[in-house]
Formats: C-alpha cells, sequence, structure tokens
C-alpha cells in the first residue's frame, strides 16, 4: 500500500509563548517553534516516524514556496509540490501561561482555474488500486468541495483507500463519499449534525451511524479520552495514560498517521486504534506542531488500554 498525503492548503506555523495576551497592548513573547506544515503534512511527518514510506503531495505559493521546500526536505519529507501563483499562508499561535490559545490565521493564495484538473494529472500516475490517499485540512479559496469530492471518487473507482479529515466537507459530503476512514472530533462531530454531542453513549451511536452508512473506519477523538473506532471488525475504544499535554495541536493528524502506520504494517483494526491513540497522545507532548517522539510513541502504546464493546 502506497500512501499519499495531499495537503492542498499548506501553512507556516509559528508558535511562541507570551506570560499573558492582552489585547490592544504589546506583547512580548519568544518562539517556541516555527515549521511549515498543514495537516497532510503532519501525517507524512508521522509516517516518517513509524517508517512507512509516503507521497507529500502539497500545493505551494510561488512567492514563498522556497523555505517551506527547505524546510521539509531538512526534516526527509518526500515533497512533490504544484505551485501556483501568490503566497502560502501564515499561522501564529500565542501560548499563555494559563493554557489559553490565541490563534491568528492569515489568507493564502487562492485557487486559480483548472487547479484541480493539475492537481490531477500530478497525482494520476501516483494512485492505485490498494494505495491510500488522504485529504486532510481545508480547501484554499476558489476550490469548490464538489470539485475535491469528484477527484476523491475517482481515487475510490480505482480501488484507493480514501481519508477525509476537512471541515470543508458537510456531514451529506461524507456520506456521499463514503470514505475508509474519516477522524473528526466531538466538536466535529457536534458541527457535521449541527448540535451539540458530548455524551459518550450519543458519540458512540454516531460512530455506529456512519459506519453503517458506509464509511469502513470511524475513528473518533475524544481529547484526553482517547478515541473510539467503528468498523467492520466492531466497536473499539482506546483509552491513553493521562500525559501533561505541551500543545495538543497536530494530535488528530499524528492519530491518522499513526492508524495508517499500523495498517500498513499489517496490524488489526484494534492495534491501529491503539497506535494512533498512541502517535495522538505522544505529539501532545511536544511543542507546536512537531511530530511525536518514537521513544514517546512506544512507551504511551503499552499503556492504552483498548476495549471491545
Amino acid at each position: 500500500m502506497k500512501i499519499v498525503t495531499m495537503t492542498l492548503n499548506p501553512a507556516f506555523d509559528l508558535h511562541c509563548m507570551a506570560d499573558k495576551f492582552v489585547t490592544g497592548h504589546e506583547n512580548t513573547a519568544r518562539i517556541l517553534d516555527y515549521g511549515a506544515g498543514g495537516k497532510g503534512v503532519n501525517i507524512s511527518k508521522v509516517l516518517n516516524l513509524c517508517g512507512v514510506e509516503n507521497i507529500c503531495f502539497a500545493v505551494l505559493g510561488e512567492e514563498n514556496e522556497k523555505k517551506f521546500v527547505e524546510m521539509l526536505s531538512a526534516e526527509g519529507v518526500s515533497l512533490r509540490a504544484l505551485t501556483v501563483a501568490g503566497r502560502i499562508r501564515e499561522n501564529i499561535t500565542v501560548h499563555t501561561l494559563t493554557g489559553e490559545e490565541t490563534r491568528l490565521s492569515f489568507s493564502g493564495f487562492s485557487a486559480p482555474p483548472m487547479l484541480m484538473n493539475q492537481i490531477r494529472t500530478a497525482c494520476e500516475k501516483e494512485i492505485s488500486a490498494g494505495d491510500a490517499v488522504t485529504l486532510t485540512g481545508s480547501l484554499p479559496e476558489g476550490l469548490a468541495v464538489s470539485e475535491v469530492k469528484e477527484f476523491l471518487v475517482e481515487c475510490a473507482s480505482r480501488g484507493a483507500k480514501v481519508v477525509v479529515d476537512s471541515r470543508s466537507f458537510s456531514l451529506e459530503d461524507l456520506i456521499d463519499l463514503k470514505p475508509w476512514l474519516i477522524k473528526p472530533n466531538e466538536e466535529e462531530i457536534s458541527h457535521y449534525l449541527g448540535r451539540e454531542v458530548t455524551d459518550f453513549s450519543d458519540i458512540l451511536w454516531e460512530a455506529k451511524e456512519l459506519h453503517y452508512r458506509g464509511i469502513a473506519n470511524v475513528m473518533i477523538s475524544l481529547g484526553a479520552r482517547g478515541a473510539m473506532l467503528s468498523c467492520d471488525d466492531g466497536v473499539f475504544v482506546a483509552t491513553p495514560p493521562s500525559v501533561k499535554a505541551v500543545s495538543t495541536i497536530g494530535a488528530g493528524d499524528s492519530m491518522v498517521g499513526g492508524f495508517l502506520s499500523a495498517i500498513k504494517l499489517g496490524k488489526p483494526s484494534k492495534e491501529a486504534l491503539r497506535y494512533a491513540v498512541a502517535c495522538g497522545t505522544a505529539a501532545c507532548l511536544t511543542e507546536g506542531t512537531r511530530p511525536p517522539v518514537l521513544r514517546d510513541v512506544e512507551t504511551i502504546r503499552q499503556q492504552v488500554h483498548v476495549d471491545k464493546i
């Protein structure tokens, strides 16, 4: 199984720490992390960490793509880039001693006409039967969800395992697509359903319902409580050990990377969920969107408890 991660709207992520953050005043902060990211990029970094070969496909704005390429090259990411006019967007996250986070997101490039056709041409030789393709993160301005759905349907028709983790898609889109894997969190499940969903039994019901409606693997992240998975093998709940989180940003991407790594290595669904939760939990121990440390992943994996319910 070849794994292709797709990031159509990547970003430079800058994380900094301020003792406190007060709007309307000058704030002093120190930089914690600065990196080239995006959800698909983050998944590729975790796959690399787990020793799983993959191709990271990204659309880059020509104004600042050089630095982005250099940063990913230094991290050993196998990048396939499609360049368009404009800038890669930038995000600034201000962390405080109280745990509060303030995020500033700047606009990036707009999708040029026929961008999806260019993406299709660039990827058609990379994706075939038995491969996995991830479409995660937001879509750039000007790129219609319908165009991306059409591309993903084509990938699935060729026998590829389609993974979707993006708020750009509605619940109806997901049910139409029937991806091989989705990974919403509690907030996103609530967003999809148009009502607040926090009760465990309610979340469990929705996971089973989405699987029944054709999504092969419905993995819902539950924050510090772990995650659940509804799939053909049954319904599993994974509970991680308690850790002191440094940053939860990118933990969901690490979960997807961990799940795909385990499946690639031939692990059953139960163990894939265990490894996904281990990777997501370990990612909370690193600053910014840095990938987890393999040593932490292995230590936590041994402490993740998985129940079939």
